[in-house]
């Protein structure tokens, strides 16, 4: 949104194009992230292999501890097709920073939860998946130079690493003891309907379009309303969120007026100004108040108005 608006042509159809590249980026950052977390086994693997060949290995070297990188899930997602087919459309390599990778694993091997995994008498298939919840959520994603890496490759990573960090975790939540090599990965944030339809880019598509359109009407609203301030003097993402709001406010009927208000509050925190918050929350008020008394907002269903 903030690049269709500062465009030099305002381009509605290029900047909905450019949109969904960038949704769909969402997905290959996602497969990044399940190839790193195949990476730290492969690490760990190749490791304990130079170890045995070393001239004089000593007992552990020979006869190494390998549940780790025997993990359930690894090997599930190992031999998971839709995986590899997809890593390998994606072009994922990780040969130019095993340096990221080494300091990884070692940091997983100095924590009590990899002692514990590797040192009971046996494991479950819920704690296999326990550990790598553990080595993806806080010691991959904790690791600054490992996230450092998507942030290089795509200027939008910065911002997805979240969504597709869920999407990480959901599917490590999914897989189950008897998941086999068939098992389909997950759509890229899709809600579909009964029908197929996909009402998570529905959505997407349609705030996107009717907040550009409605820019000039709400901008009218925005200036009305915001009392010694003119319109060019406020924060631009500020006014691109507020009419984002009045877009959700007028156009979805099924979107609580709070929800909208307190979503775009919490966005403000991590895109705008510090003074945002309470510029945007008040401002939002007096806003939803004005369009309820002229009948513009119209909420299907008990409480959405509230």
């Amino acid at each position: 949104m903030y690049a269709h608006f500062q465009s030099d042509d305002n381009n509605l159809i290029l900047s909905e194009k450019n949109l969904v590249t960038a949704i769909e980026s969402i997905y290959d950052l996602y497969i990044n992230l399940l190839s790193a977390l195949l990476e730290v086994g492969d690490f760990a693997r190749n490791r304990m292999e130079d170890a045995r060949q070393k001239f004089l290995p000593s007992e552990a070297e020979i006869n190494p501890n390998t549940r780790f990188v025997d993990n359930a899930v690894l090997r599930q997602f190992d031999s998971n097709r839709s995986l590899r087919r997809e890593i390998e459309r994606v072009k994922v390599s990780w040969a130019d920073h095993q340096d990221i990778f080494r300091k990884i694993f070692l940091q997983l091997r100095d924590t009590d939860e990899f002692a514990k995994y590797m040192n009971a008498p046996s494991v479950s298939y819920k704690q296999e998946k326990d550990l790598l919840y553990f080595l993806f959520a806080e010691v991959m994603l904790d690791n600054e130079a490992f996230v450092g890496l998507f942030e290089e490759r795509n200027i939008n990573w910065a911002d997805d690493i979240d969504t597709a960090a869920i999407m990480v975790v959901k599917t490590i939540k999914k897989w189950t003891a008897t998941t086999d090599e068939f098992e389909p990965l997950p759509p890229l944030i899709v809600t579909p309907d009964e029908e197929g339809d996909d009402l998570m880019r529905d959505f997407v598509m349609k705030l996107f379009r009717k907040t550009v359109l409605k820019s000039e009407e709400t901008g009218a609203l925005i200036a009305e309303r915001a009392q010694n301030w003119e319109l060019e003097r406020i924060a631009v993402l500020d006014v691109i969120l507020i009419k984002m709001a009045i877009t959700e406010f007028t156009e979805f009927p099924s979107i609580p007026v709070k929800v909208t208000i307190n979503e775009y509050i919490e966005i403000s925190k991590d895109y705008s100004t510090p003074r945002s918050r309470q510029f945007i929350n008040g401002l939002l008020d007096k806003l939803v108040s004005d369009l309820k008394e002229s009948g513009m907002v119209k909420k299907s269903g008990r409480g959405l108005l509230e």
